[in-house]
């Protein structure tokens, strides 16, 4: 059975070779190198030639050869706000008790689906998905008068910025506690790298 070969390179180490099996016929193979210092090469499945890809889609998420998220982040946006709008226009009621389980129920999935992999990296992006949650608070009646933060603590909300930094933190701390379930003494020293930056343990 023909085999896909994924190569990944971080700069500093060797190559790490992924072999996925293909199901179905080698036109449906592609080669994909993660890392901006790999070269690309030409390869090919007995006689057909691979399609070199620039990135691929995978469970939804969409990743690109230099391992940057703003295709991403964007996809997601857009996908959540096409599912408010949908909610805007089929709701007529603009009570928070009616828009916020919609909310909650079929847009934030979107917006938070797999963040540990894709959490944007730059600041247009995550500007960019919190602007749906904007968007979705300025649709609630009797908020207008307030401030995007003000609404956020009205609602018991945190902005997403702060739920991506709550979800590293968990698991984080799910890292430290290991199979055992329990978090040893000398775990509580030294940092750990979140998607939001350096958690110090000190």
């Amino acid at each position: 059975m023909p085999t896909l070969n994924i190569h990944f390179q971080d700069g500093s180490g060797p190559c790490h070779h992924i072999e996925e099996r293909l199901q179905h016929s080698p036109q449906a193979g592609v080669s994909f190198s993660l890392g901006r210092h790999y070269p690309k090469h030409n390869y090919r499945l007995g006689r057909e030639w691979i399609e070199n890809s620039p990135e691929e889609k995978d469970l939804g998420v969409l990743v690109d050869e230099k391992l940057n998220m703003s295709q991403q982040c964007a996809l997601a946006a857009q996908k959540a706000n096409h599912v408010l709008g949908c909610i805007k226009s089929s709701v007529t009621s603009r009570s928070r008790e009616a828009i916020l389980p919609l909310y909650s129920a079929l847009v934030t999935p979107h917006l938070e689906y797999c963040i540990q992999l894709w959490g944007p990296q730059y600041r247009r992006d995550m500007d960019l998905l919190e602007r749906v949650q904007r968007r979705t608070m300025k649709m609630m009646r009797g908020l207008e008068h307030l401030s995007y933060e003000d609404r956020l603590r009205e609602l018991g909300l945190f902005s997403l910025e702060k739920r991506r930094l709550q979800g590293d933190l968990i698991v984080a701390f799910q890292y430290l506690k290991g199979p055992t379930g329990k978090l040893e003494r000398d775990c509580l020293s030294g940092s750990v790298v979140t998607g939001q930056g350096v958690m110090g343990l000190n």
